[in-house]
């Protein structure tokens, strides 16, 4: 104890350094990666403003949805105020929507500390206006008509039809079909925009009739070990992932219901509902379910042998309170229970957590944290538990074992102190300092470094024993420009091995480098984000670097994770009220977040394969 605390001088030294108060007024807010991520203390920050018509009158009634790390909804009261609360800190695209009117031009903006208001105009519909197209055929944002069809002409008036009876005729076009100002019954051209606009055009009314706002991905995903994979029978098979989400926002919360599923070899499926309530502007709560099912039809025997009648059921329940003592305290609480059939002791696991966030002076920017977390955790359980943030997806790899050790659960208690404040108007410093006691240590091993003959879909779990780690990390969050926001984080702990592994005789055989006395682990993560504002696209980039990764099979070494993600704005698809994106993303990192859970999770995935992930998503 007395060797830990004497390396803990410069963080403490770091820590005095962001006390002292630096300016008398209270400096603006910027965005921030949470600084304490690994106990669930996360940054987040308000957004509100006001919807109006085009004469300054408010919209009561109107839906505004705000896009960025998450999505939210809200609707605006009777006097056309709406607010976001507890928005993890970023850029986020801001738009509203209300029957009757065209929709706003979409406006990017900054969630921070400061309370920043904003105001969304819409312009009243005639119900004689479409879409707007672009000569070069992109669709506009609603705010400049195009002029009307000629008088005497009814057609479909959406952008489907529009474009179908736009397209060139053909030269054995029947002449008796010019010039009558009636379509032809036996027109291909007008038959299947009709056949095509009109479901759409119900499809999305029923959506804009009905405060619910509606999320679908049509995605296609594979696992690689090389990118000359992808042309070979090594690559994963790719699946097709099919997510769905609804949102009904009230004017004092907000129901959500979503689900995904996929289908193959492995047959799945994730389904989960949730209600978030604001009783105050100090008071919010959230609670919510899931449960998911795994259902494997391949031929890999070690799949096969490690399904239990079958297939795996997993169901969880959660609950979380955030209160806010005036402005300068705040405190959360919560917790969450899952039940994991697959797991032959201990199939009921409970994860409890609190923290408070204190803000000693109002005229500084100066903020005080602790954290408590107590976490259990099975081996695969980030096939079946929903994530807090990023892509949903349904379990699509199988797992099995370490020799006859069975699947044995993690168990994390973390304690964490901290502080953050602002350095000048475009730097945020944060520091912290935690411990970490760690039971039963998942271990994760990819391909040739598991012992078995299997592809890049299947994966073997164990232990490594009982592990005391404690550790100081800083991190330091910048906006670059108007539209960029990058963080580093960089984390010390010195680690060390308190008990023996009950799969110990297994992983000393097909990968020693898990199993480990004692050593000083180091991590750098790296992050950017940005907003593209011309063309609407969205650039999530993350990289981590760590001296003690176990991807070489006998020794810890250095070792890197990636996870870069694009959203790009598809504005020519958008009709009947639908907005379009494409998505692609590629990643190495095993984990969905990085910074939740133990300084291992990540470090002891050995040899994990880069994941492929692209499709279309569409928004109503």
């Amino acid at each position: 104890m007395t060797r830990i605390c004497t390396r803990w001088w410069l963080p403490l030294v770091m820590l005095c350094v962001i006390a002292p108060t630096m300016a008398q007024a209270q400096l603006a807010q910027k965005p921030t990666l949470q600084a304490t991520p690994q106990a669930g203390v996360v940054s987040q920050g308000e957004l509100r403003g006001t919807v109006q018509d085009d004469r300054g009158a408010s919209l009561p009634g109107a839906v505004v949805s705000a896009l960025g790390s998450i999505t939210a909804f809200a609707v605006s009261d009777g006097e056309g105020r709406f607010v976001f609360r507890s928005l993890p800190y970023g850029p986020y695209l801001l738009r509203a929507h209300l029957q009757g009117y065209l929709p706003a031009r979409a406006r990017i903006v900054q969630v921070s500390n400061a309370r920043t208001s904003w105001t969304l105009a819409l312009a009243r519909s005639d119900g004689s206006t479409s879409p707007s197209v672009l000569a070069a055929g992109i669709g506009g944002s609603g705010e400049e008509p195009v002029a009307a069809e000629p008088a005497g002409e009814e057609h479909d008036h959406d952008e489907v039809a529009w474009r179908l009876r736009h397209l060139k005729r053909s030269v054995l076009k029947d002449e008796r079909g010019r010039g009558t100002g009636e379509p032809l019954l036996d027109d291909p051209l007008t038959n299947l925009a009709r056949a095509v606009g009109s479901p759409v055009r119900l499809a999305s009314s029923m959506f804009a009739d009905l405060p619910i706002n509606a999320q679908i991905n049509l995605l296609t995903t594979t696992s690689f070990d090389r990118p000359q994979d992808l042309f070979s029978i090594n690559a994963g098979t790719p699946q097709g992932v099919a997510y769905v989400s609804l949102v009904a926002p009230t004017a004092d919360g907000e129901w959500t219901v979503r689900g995904t599923a996929t289908q193959g070899d492995v047959s799945s499926w994730i389904v989960a509902g949730s209600y978030a309530r604001r009783l105050s502007a100090q008071h919010r709560y959230e609670a919510g379910v899931s449960y998911s099912m795994q259902r494997y039809l391949g031929g890999n025997a070690e799949a096969l042998n490690a399904v239990r009648d079958g297939a795996r059921n997993v169901g969880s329940m959660y609950a979380s309170d955030d209160w806010s003592l005036g402005s300068r305290v705040h405190i959360g609480y919560g917790g969450k229970y899952a039940s994991y059939d697959y797991l032959t002791t201990d199939r009921g696991l409970i994860s409890p957590h609190a923290s408070v966030t204190v803000r000693p002076l109002l005229s500084d920017s100066l903020r005080l944290h602790a954290a408590v977390s107590h976490r259990e955790i099975a081996p695969g359980a980030e096939e079946f538990i929903p994530p807090t943030t990023g892509l949903w997806l349904p379990p699509e790899r199988t797992f099995s074992p370490v020799g006859h050790s069975g699947f044995i659960p993690e168990r994390l208690d973390h304690l964490e102190v901290g502080a953050e404040r602002e350095l000048g108007r475009d730097i945020i410093l944060g520091m912290r300092l935690f411990r970490q006691s760690v039971e039963d240590q998942i271990v994760t091993l990819f391909g040739a470094a598991a012992g078995v003959n299997t592809t890049v879909g299947h994966y073997v779990v164990g232990s490594a024993g009982n592990i005391e780690a404690y550790g100081w990390g800083a991190s330091i969050s910048r906006d670059v420009g108007d539209r960029f926001r990058t963080t580093i984080d960089y984390m010390q702990s010195d680690a060390q091995r308190t008990a023996e592994s009950p799969s110990e005789r297994g992983l000393l055989r097909v990968a020693p480098a898990v199993l480990r006395n004692s050593e000083t682990i180091r991590t750098v993560t790296a992050s950017m984000q940005s907003i593209v504002p011309v063309t609407l696209t969205r650039v999530m980039v993350l990289y981590r670097v760590s001296n003690a990764f176990a991807d070489s099979l006998t020794e810890p070494g250095a070792g890197t994770r990636f996870d870069v993600q694009v959203n790009q704005q598809l504005p020519f698809l958008n009709f009947g009220g639908a907005q379009w994106e494409m998505l692609i993303a590629v990643r190495n990192a095993f984990r969905e977040d990085l910074f939740d859970g133990s300084v291992y999770d990540e470090l002891l995935v050995v040899r994990p394969p880069k994941r492929m992930l692209g499709g279309v998503t569409v928004r109503f």
